[in-house]
């Protein structure tokens, strides 16, 4: 017997009740994630509404003020278009295919989905920022009266954008692929916010500089005519006299609305009566052969292949890569904008992808008692400690040369390379010692979750402390030789080239060390590790 169809008003009411839910829930798991969510949110809040009174301050002492607000506008709509693109599998409301089993038409599915989109902090903080925005060019009573209409219909059309976006990727979204994506899209974040850093000082300038909006002008001129940034720019062409202008500005805005809701109503009818093509799909077979070839013969081969593979196909192994790499590269930019760009730099690079080591067996989860069951004897637990070390090495070394001839050819500063190269390496060497040692002394518990955005279970904070920055300061002090003879050599301007051949060396011979200490404890060690592997 088919399952009764709930009315719209049913379906809306539980769609809000299960966000409100949802929010009194995740509050309730533990005092110091409900101190963390209020914090940020007070936050927020303080940070938004001085931005706006910033921009209101704006009004009536600079020519460009409205085109701040516009650029503002601009920035809201880029992020609250892309952050569900990589934030998709952090906001479990975001996802439509978890109710595409239940018995729902796609039109109260919509409207609950899209009230229950409104609550929050996220859309509140958001009002803030258009309403900021609004005052940047607002001016007299008819103004404020389109504004009355122009900032909710602005906030309206963000909010369905970002969910519109969500369903329409929903299936890529929630696939290993999509996290990969999720991945790339934070780390191109990343570089965005550091170039907008970087405009906004050419702009607003440094400290005891005046603020010059004139370049903002020609790029205003163009977004304000862009729905929904049309809505909330149509309070300031009112206020100039333009009130045909306006009213289309609000018209443009209001039809993105509709073609938005169009649009999401129509993914979730295709997400309800299509079949997931994954599922479709035969499965295939792995390739053995071919390409894994050139990894060494026995266990450590084996442990190696399998290392690699995890840090490709893991979402949360992928995030770590990339964000080593992902980090160096955004300080390495900014220093080239900035001025103070080195090859020296590179040593981070060093450091980052040597700590790849850390946290070795969280990653395995419950399958590492397939790796505990076979460890017999010393030599085992090196060979897999050997494995996993030859794995890192294997992309932490060409992405060492390649950051360090990069930074050379920016900088000119090819007479350097050869010693930065020799420091990056024997902090590579440091860092895969440490990760190996901390890996079996004090490993920590991931989540059951494969979300590239967390990377330890609740109650680990503790743990994931001391490993990343006790980590990062033992890599420091294990490489102090040669990090002083460095010194040494730039200071007294000494040879600086025996460098390139004491780092490789000295970080070799502390990583042999590290990996034969932590082998030895691997063995009496197993146990625990798999307890802690295997909780969730």
């Amino acid at each position: 017997m088919p399952h009764p169809v709930p009315d719209g008003r049913t379906v809306v009411r539980a769609l809000v009740a299960l966000k409100l839910r949802l929010l009194r829930n995740g509050l309730r798991r533990s005092p110091g994630r409900t101190a963390v969510y209020v914090i940020g949110g007070i936050v927020g809040l303080a940070f938004a509404s001085g931005i706006a009174v910033a921009m209101a301050a704006l009004n009536g002492r600079f020519a460009g003020s409205a085109d701040a607000g516009v650029m503002l506008l601009g920035v809201l709509t880029l992020g609250w278009a892309a952050l569900p693109l990589f934030l998709f599998s952090s906001d479990e409301s975001a996802d439509p295919t978890r109710l595409t089993m239940l018995p729902l038409r796609p039109g109260p599915l919509l409207r609950g989905s899209l009230l229950a989109a409104l609550i929050g902090p996220g859309p509140l903080i958001n009002l803030v920022l258009v309403t900021g925005a609004v005052l940047a060019g607002a001016d007299g009573g008819v103004s404020a009266a389109v504004a009355v209409v122009g900032v909710p219909l602005t906030v309206l059309c963000l909010v369905t954008l970002s969910r519109a976006v969500a369903a329409g990727n929903a299936r890529m979204l929630s696939s290993r692929r999509g996290k990969d994506f999720a991945i790339f899209g934070g780390l191109s974040f990343a570089l965005l916010i550091q170039a907008a850093n970087v405009g906004s000082q050419s702009v607003f300038g440094r400290p005891g500089q005046d603020i010059d909006l004139g370049p903002l002008k020609p790029i205003a001129a163009v977004l304000r005519w862009i729905p929904p940034i049309s809505a909330a720019d149509a309070p300031h062409t009112a206020a100039e006299g333009r009130y045909g202008l306006a009213l289309l500005q609000l018209a443009a805005a209001g039809l993105l609305l509709a073609l938005l809701l169009r649009w999401w109503r129509g993914s979730l009818r295709e997400l309800m009566v299509t079949a997931d093509s994954s599922t479709l799909e035969v499965a295939r077979g792995v390739q053995r052969s071919g390409g894994w070839s050139f990894l060494p013969a026995g266990r450590a081969g084996a442990v190696m292949q399998r290392h690699l593979r995890y840090a490709w196909r893991e979402p949360r192994a992928k995030a770590a890569l990339f964000t080593s790499i992902g980090m160096t590269a955004v300080i390495c930019v900014l220093s080239m904008v900035q001025g103070w760009a080195s090859v020296y730099l590179l040593a981070m690079t060093g450091t980052f992808l040597g700590l790849q080591m850390l946290n070795l067996f969280g990653m395995d989860g419950s399958a590492f008692w397939m790796v505990a069951a076979t460890l017999r004897t010393p030599a085992d637990a090196r060979d897999e400690l050997r494995g996993r070390a030859y794995a890192v090495l294997s992309y932490a070394v060409p992405v060492t040369v390649v950051l360090g001839l990069a930074l050379a050819a920016v900088t000119g500063g090819w007479g350097e390379l050869p010693a930065a190269l020799g420091l990056a390496f024997a902090l590579l060497g440091c860092g895969v010692a440490l990760g190996t040692v901390f890996s079996v002394l004090v490993p920590y518990t991931m989540p059951a979750d494969s979300n590239p955005m967390r990377n330890a279970a609740p109650g680990q904070g503790g743990l994931v402390m001391l490993n990343s920055f006790g980590s990062m300061f033992g890599v420091a002090l294990l490489a102090l030789p040669v990090g002083g003879y460095l010194g040494w050599a730039l200071l007294s301007d000494g040879p600086s080239w025996p460098v390139l051949l004491i780092g490789p060396l000295y970080g070799a011979l502390v990583a042999v060390l590290g990996v034969r200490m932590a082998a030895a404890r691997l063995l009496e060690r197993a146990p625990e590790i798999l307890a802690k592997a295997v909780e969730r």
